[in-house]
């Protein structure tokens, strides 16, 4: 450890003359607790600035650096700061910018706008509300979710009667006008 703090010495702003104490006692701790060969051969630290150590993990690969001991992890760090302009451009490069859709078209049943080849939402919206009825009403007939009967349902609204095709089918009846968009087959 006290090899690494000889290594990794970084320059941090000016600190409190108390901390800059505080440091050379350490320091000085430090380069008692070395070995005489060892300590002989790192040159003095400069106190106007602070000195930081981290030893990393052994797994990685490391540099040989001359002066400096093993089990440093050396890591990228940028050269330089991007401009204002640079990073304007990269943000607002026109690959990234949202795409104009020229595909918008108004729904027949609501009059919405929507995409082409697209269910509206809106409508969608009406539909999921109309099944969720009917399937509460079912609920409601049956009594329990494991009492259903084994046949097709057919949904008849007000004023609508059970065709030849219904015959042994389950039937709801719903005490409203049906929906223009829910058509019955």
């Amino acid at each position: 450890m006290a090899l690494a703090l000889a290594c990794l010495r970084v320059t941090l702003p000016a600190w409190p003359a108390a901390a800059a104490r505080l440091l050379q006692n350490c320091w000085a701790r430090v380069e008692k607790a070395l070995p005489s060969d060892l300590s002989a051969g790192f040159p003095g630290p400069s106190w106007g600035a602070a000195a930081l150590a981290g030893q990393g993990p052994a797994g990685l690969p490391q540099p040989a650096v001359p002066g400096c001991p093993d089990g440093l992890v050396w890591m990228a760090a940028p050269k330089n700061r991007r401009t204002i302009e640079v990073n304007r451009c990269r943000r607002r490069n026109p690959q990234k910018l949202l795409k104009v859709k020229n595909n918008i078209d108004v729904c027949p049943e609501c009059g919405h706008l929507k995409q082409k080849h697209v269910l509206c939402g809106y409508c969608y919206q009406k539909v999921r509300q109309e099944t969720a009825q009917i399937r509460r009403q079912i609920g409601k007939l049956e009594g329990g979710p494991f009492k259903a009967p084994t046949v097709e349902t057919v949904v008849l609204y007000q004023g609508e009667v059970p065709s030849a095709e219904d015959q042994g089918k389950r039937i709801v009846e719903r005490d409203r006008k049906r929906p223009s968009w829910f058509i019955r087959d």
